[in-house]
């Protein structure tokens, strides 16, 4: 990883592409949520799409984080910071899980390179936005911020029905059907079959 040297061709294409979806005005909303519902061990970045990265990029922010919105029950029992790769690695891997155990859809998490290498930011920040209309979601008290930040996603609107009440939906005939209404065929006529004409002697 630290000898990668510059991407060109497709491949800087392609990356240019994902650089590009990158939210500034997305970080600095991120920024305020994680200070706010974490305090001030967490710090603040350098303003910027490689500051955001390097706060984030050993883990330890993001244990933080999920911590806090897990209440009496944090997944992360001890987190002390470290310079080692594969411990960091290890550590957004980790706070991936607890993510998902939180509520996450796999659908919406990011990748451990895409935060550690910076290859997708963007994919970084999907995740923590989903992480937050969660939590807002949720409303169980973990949350701190401004609920104003995170859209509330939708809940199951679970409905119960009586044994007569299903009864009387299955004699009901829905408008997609139609209707029978005056239909008959009487009167069609189907005309005759047509002959077969053989034109060899």
């Amino acid at each position: 990883m630290a000898n990668k040297g510059p991407s060109y061709g497709l491949t800087r294409e392609v990356q240019n592409k994902i650089d590009k979806k990158y939210d500034q005005e997305l970080e600095e909303r991120l920024v305020q949520w994680i200070t706010a519902q974490c305090g001030t061990v967490v710090g603040q970045p350098e303003a910027g799409k490689t500051g955001f990265q390097t706060w984030l990029k050993d883990g330890c922010i993001l244990s933080h984080l999920i911590n806090s919105l897990s209440g009496a029950n944090p997944p992360f029992k001890n987190i002390q910071s470290s310079t080692m790769a594969f411990k960091q690695m290890e550590r957004i891997s980790l706070f991936l899980k607890a993510s998902e155990k939180y509520g996450i859809m796999t659908t919406d998490m990011f990748q451990t390179v895409d935060l550690w290498e910076g290859k997708d930011l963007a994919a970084v920040q999907r995740t923590l936005m989903s992480l937050g209309s969660l939590a807002v979601t949720k409303n169980d008290g973990c949350y701190k911020g401004d609920p104003n930040w995170f859209h509330k996603k939708a809940q199951e609107n679970k409905r119960e029905f009586s044994d007569e009440q299903l009864m009387e939906g299955k004699s009901v005939i829905g408008l997609q059907m139609g209707t029978n209404r005056g239909a008959s065929q009487a009167g069609m006529s189907y005309g005759t079959p047509r002959q077969i004409i053989n034109n060899n002697p």
